[in-house]
């Protein structure tokens, strides 16, 4: 774009982010009004004036005149001008290439240049390198490979730059040293607007640093039903909070539409996701079905894109789920008649992980009706390539018209302008880029710390016991000194398990805060991790709560709190002594956990609250007079394990106490009324040398079925025993002395569900090694009831120490096993002389994205 066009202004009548009305003039070069709308609500938190005149409750129709009506500005001329230019210059082939994406796991900058792809991802496991998360040097470094890429110009006429893009939804989280502040849950409960701005423009400045352009964020579900797996990533289950911040979000990100600054130094391309009606599926299933009206669609699950379409967010995600059994990303009424013309969003859509995928008559390769609905760039991680072929193959047969092509390209090339893509340059060249000194800043960290405590929630203080005087003899139990259970999913890697606290340079555990208080008091700190301890304190501080999770893995068929580490037993000693007890419970969601807040005198949801655990100090110690619990429910709290969003709840949305409340709680009613009989499967199979419920061990010979009750024991020539791993006897050693007729497996009596954890790329992860002096081959498998026999894929196994062995779930799929009703996880068989060692049988995620059936 010449000098003189970028310093061209138009006069724009628009809305701002609040819907008030007003006039001003932007240069061309920043192109806000591409996606700022305007509508007559006057204020974003009250309720809209929709015509629901007409609106039939039990109807599978969308009327798109029934919902708010959200006109759209008048397109630039000279910007359309532009990429008609563009348009006319690219190739079919290059055309294509733009509306789809790939995964950095899966796909090389050659290929980058070859398919001329519109945009690369790199999802929660696809760092480059060996870890998950990487430094600002390696991001740069991949960064400037795939835009050099992209940008060159060897055999096509012109060349579009490549956007990248990254789950960076609370904090930069796959950056070595960024800040990881609260998740949404949490910071629905702070009800800060001022800040939550706040919160998003440190994200995105942190994200030009490692070079990425594109965050996909925020998320604006409004979660119903709080056993799914990603209720934590709603901001609460009120959709007037939900509207409450959308806007305040893609500001931070992105700037002001009315600012010269938008889409400047410091900022990203925003994503609003996941349209729609993620929160509302039935049963809280993850990529579930909404069984819910049009009319609740609009009052509660649309509401945040009132907000965050004015504001100027530039693409939108499509859900993975389905309303009234029909897949958004086939919806063509919701993606195209709604969001695109009636709510006026003239951005881009983008799909989810292979959600394409799953569109009646799709596959993750090949998928017409996502386009025709109004998905405009295809997410398409490790399908992207048969993907392209598949596309291509439609737009010469006429399947998809070019006229639909074009319109996607158009809207893609017009977030492209508008972000300034085309003349930023190589990442590495920007500004911010590689300066790591941006990372973890004191006043960014403070920000982090404030949302931390505005973001708790004081349940029960029994007697005022909080605050507590440092000066004491205080025991600190459970898991306060890790940082990564308080961070949550989603940190570091997609799941967020298992990270040490010297992967988080510039974080806090929750410990070293509270350490820093009673030594800034002179008080005495007893840290004793499984609460066995034995000397004697004034308080306790138990910290405790869910392990790390994300998305469908954290899927639940109840509320009720169950742990391996502390819980109400552990409480319960300390409470019988006399010794008061103050719970820091972590978690995703609220979960019943009667019997623990009944062993506490004082009972705070800390949510995850991520990398600056000095503010749960803050206020367990009021460190400073001025702090406060003043964070509220954004989420009602079940009274029973069963119980949903607002049904007789425990706690009411907006509940909280603050020191001085006069409050005095009495025991809770401790009976779950859940049928005990009915255990749920974690993913793990066979851990720390047991079978893990409702999966148990059993031994099968021909017709011969034997249930492995004590070791050793023995079928046919199979000779089954304990052996050491990493502690006594948490193995498994299998010998097989006559033939591989003898199988090993590891059953549960009703089937299990495993098909979106196939489609989320997981495997099936098992250590192992051999003890006979060489190396062996396993064949191992899985199975459901319908197959006529167990399809198996060859591992081998070394002889040399204990080695991790995966198999992408993808592969037991392709051998035709159904994997949406497992009741065999693993099996395994082998040869006369084989004698081998198995442990930590369990699901995992894929962590190079490349699926594999060679156990590597």
């Amino acid at each position: 774009m010449s000098t003189a066009k970028r310093l061209s202004i138009s006069k724009l009548h628009v809305m701002n982010s609040k819907f008030q009305s007003i006039t001003f003039t932007i240069s061309l070069s920043v192109l806000c009004v591409f996606f700022s709308i305007s509508c007559s609500s006057q204020n974003k938190s009250s309720s809209q004036e929709i015509n629901n005149n007409n609106l039939d409750q039990t109807s599978e129709v969308i009327n798109p005149e029934n919902w708010p009506k959200l006109e759209s500005l008048t397109i630039v001329p000279e910007v359309e001008a532009q990429i008609d230019d563009i348009l006319s210059k690219l190739t079919l082939e290059q055309k294509v290439g733009q509306v789809i994406q790939g995964d950095s796991g899966s796909l090389t900058p050659e290929d980058v240049k070859k398919y001329r792809l519109g945009s690369v991802l790199s999802g929660g496991n696809s760092a480059p390198g060996p870890l998950p998360y990487a430094n600002t040097k390696a991001w740069l470094e991949m960064a400037d490979a795939y835009f050099n890429a992209s940008v060159d110009t060897e055999g096509v006429e012109i060349a579009i730059p490549c956007i990248w893009g990254i789950d960076a939804v609370h904090g930069h989280a796959n950056l070595s040293g960024a800040i990881v502040f609260p998740h949404n849950i949490g910071l629905g409960a702070m009800r800060n607007e001022a800040l939550m701005e706040k919160i998003a423009a440190i994200t995105a400045l942190e994200l030009t640093v490692s070079g990425h352009d594109w965050t996909f964020a925020p998320t604006l579900a409004v979660p119903q039903d709080h056993r799914w797996g990603r209720s934590y990533e709603g901001f609460s289950e009120d959709g007037a909070i939900v509207q409450s911040y959308g806007d305040d979000i893609v500001i931070g990100l992105q700037g002001r539409t009315d600012d010269p600054s938008f889409m400047g130094d410091g900022r990203v391309i925003s994503c609003a996701k996941h349209f729609l009606a993620d929160g509302a599926t039935n049963k809280g299933v993850d990529q579930g079905d909404a069984l819910i009206t049009e009319k609740e669609l609009i009052d509660k699950h649309a509401v945040g894109y009132y907000s965050a379409i004015p504001a100027g967010v530039m693409t939108v995600m499509a859900s993975f789920s389905s309303w009234q059994g029909r897949k958004l990303h086939g919806d063509k009424a919701l993606l195209t008649d709604v969001l695109k013309k009636q709510l006026g969003f003239n951005g881009f859509v983008v799909g989810d992980w292979n959600g394409h995928g799953q569109v009646p008559g799709c596959t993750n390769t090949d998928c017409p009706q996502s386009l025709l609905a109004g998905l405009d760039m295809y997410m398409a991680p490790d399908s992207w390539k048969g993907l392209y072929k598949s596309t291509l193959k439609h737009v010469k047969s006429g399947k998809i018209p070019m006229s639909r092509l074009d319109e996607a390209v158009r809207r893609i090339l017009r977030v492209k302008i508008a972000s300034g893509l085309f003349e930023k340059g190589p990442p590495s060249t920007r500004t911010n880029a590689g300066n790591e000194q941006l990372l973890g800043l004191p006043k960014n960290r403070e920000i982090a710390r404030q949302a931390v405590r505005e973001s708790m929630v004081l349940l029960k203080n029994n007697n005022q016991l909080l605050p507590l005087d440092a000066s004491k003899k205080i025991m600190v139990i459970g898991d306060a000194n890790s940082i990564s259970k308080a961070c949550g999913g989603w940190t570091l890697s997609w799941q967020g398990v298992g990270h040490k606290n010297d992967e988080f340079p510039n974080g806090a555990s929750i410990l070293s805060g509270i350490k820093e208080a009673i030594s800034e008091a002179g008080g005495t700190l007893i840290f004793s991790p499984d609460g066995g301890s034995e000397e004697k304190a004034d308080v306790v501080i138990a910290v405790y709560g869910e392990d790390p999770y994300a998305e469908f893995q954290g899927d639940r068929r109840n509320l009720d709190f169950t742990t391996r580490g502390i819980d109400s037993k552990v409480l319960s000693r300390f409470k019988s002594q006399g010794i008061p007890v103050v719970s820091v419970f972590l978690s995703g969601r609220p979960m019943w956990c009667n019997p623990e807040i009944n062993q506490s005198d004082a009972f705070v949801a800390a949510w995850l609250p991520g990398s600056e655990g000095g503010g749960i100090s803050d206020l367990l110690f009021q460190r400073d007079a001025s702090f406060d619990f003043t964070g509220r429910l954004s989420f009602s709290w079940p009274s029973y394990p069963t119980v949903t969003a607002k049904s007789n709840p425990l706690f009411e949305l907006g509940y909280g106490l603050s020191y001085e409340s006069d409050s005095f709680m009495d025991l809770l009613p401790e009976d779950t009324k859940l049928d005990k009989t009915v255990v749920e499967s974690t993913g793990e199979f066979f851990m720390r040398g047991a079978t893990v419920a409702p999966w148990s061990l059993m031994l099968k010979s021909d017709d011969l079925d034997k249930q492995v009750a004590s070791y050793p024991t023995s079928v046919g020539g199979l000779i089954v025993s304990k052996t050491d791993h990493k502690a006594q006897e948490d193995a498994l050693r299998l010998k097989w002395t006559k033939n591989d007729k003898e199988v090993l497996l590891i059953n549960s009596e009703r089937t299990n569900n495993m098909s979106r954890q196939t489609t989320g790329a997981m495997e099936l992860s098992f250590m192992a090694k051999s003890f006979s002096g060489s190396d062996c081959i396993l064949k191992i498998g899985m199975s459901d009831p319908f197959s006529k026999k167990g399809e198996t894929v060859d591992i081998k196994v070394s002889a040399s120490e204990w080695k991790n062995y995966r198999i992408s779930l993808s592969c037991f799929k392709d051998l035709g096993i159904q994997m949406k009703a497992i009741n065999t996880a693993f099996m395994v068989s082998a040869g006369d002389g084989v004698d081998v060692g198995l442990a930590d049988i369990k699901l995992d995620t894929d962590r190079d994205a490349r699926p594999g059936c060679d156990g590597q």
